[in-house]
C-alpha cells in the first residue's frame, strides 16, 4: 500500500513545528500516519545559571551502604525512585557542593539531585521530610525509570 500526503499540508506541519518550538508532530487518521521531526540545535546556557550546560561528572563518593537489612533498596519504604530515564547529577554544576549528603535532614520538596533527560535538567525533590540514609547513584551515572536513587527515613 502506498501512502501519499499533500506537500502543502506537510509544509504547514513543518511550519507549525518551528512556530511552536516542538521537536516532533505525529498525526494519525485511519490507517494513515505521519510523523515529522526536526533536530534541535544544542542550547548553550550562561555559566551563571545553576544548571548551566551539561555538568561534567565529578568524582563522587561511592554509594554509602547502610545496615545489612537494606539488601534490596527498591523495597525500602523511604526509597526515592527515578521518574525518568536520564543522567543523574548530585550537584548543580561541576565543583559545586552536592544538594544533599548522607545523614542530612531534608524537608519535603527539597531538591535532592538533577536528572538530565533530553537536554533538560529536572529537579528530583524529596517526597517527604526525613534524613538521607543512602545515596544509591553516583554523579554522572545513567539512571533508568523507577531505579532507586536515595533512601530517606
Amino acid at each position: 500500500m502506498s501512502l501519499s500526503f499533500d506537500p502543502k499540508a506537510l509544509a504547514e506541519l513543518a511550519a507549525l513545528l518551528n512556530e511552536t518550538g516542538l521537536s516532533e508532530i505525529e498525526l494519525e487518521e485511519g490507517d494513515r500516519k505521519v510523523r515529522l521531526a526536526r533536530a534541535l540545535a544544542p542550547v548553550s546556557l550562561p555559566a551563571a545559571m545553576p544548571v548551566a550546560g551539561a555538568p561534567v561528572p565529578a568524582p563522587a563518593p561511592a554509594p554509602v551502604a547502610s545496615a545489612p537489612a537494606a539488601a534490596d533498596p527498591a523495597k525500602h519504604p523511604g526509597t526515592v525512585k527515578s521518574p525518568m530515564v536520564g543522567v543523574a547529577y548530585l550537584s548543580a554544576e561541576p565543583g559545586a557542593p552536592p544538594y544533599v549528603a548522607v545523614g542530612q535532614t531534608v524537608e519535603a520538596g527539597a531538591t535532592l539531585l538533577l536528572i538530565e533527560a533530553m537536554k533538560t535538567f529536572n529537579q528530583i525533590k524529596a517526597p517527604r521530610a526525613g534524613t538521607v540514609k543512602q545515596i544509591l547513584v553516583a554523579s554522572g551515572a545513567p539512571v533508568e525509570f523507577d531505579e532507586p536513587l536515595m533512601i530517606i527515613e
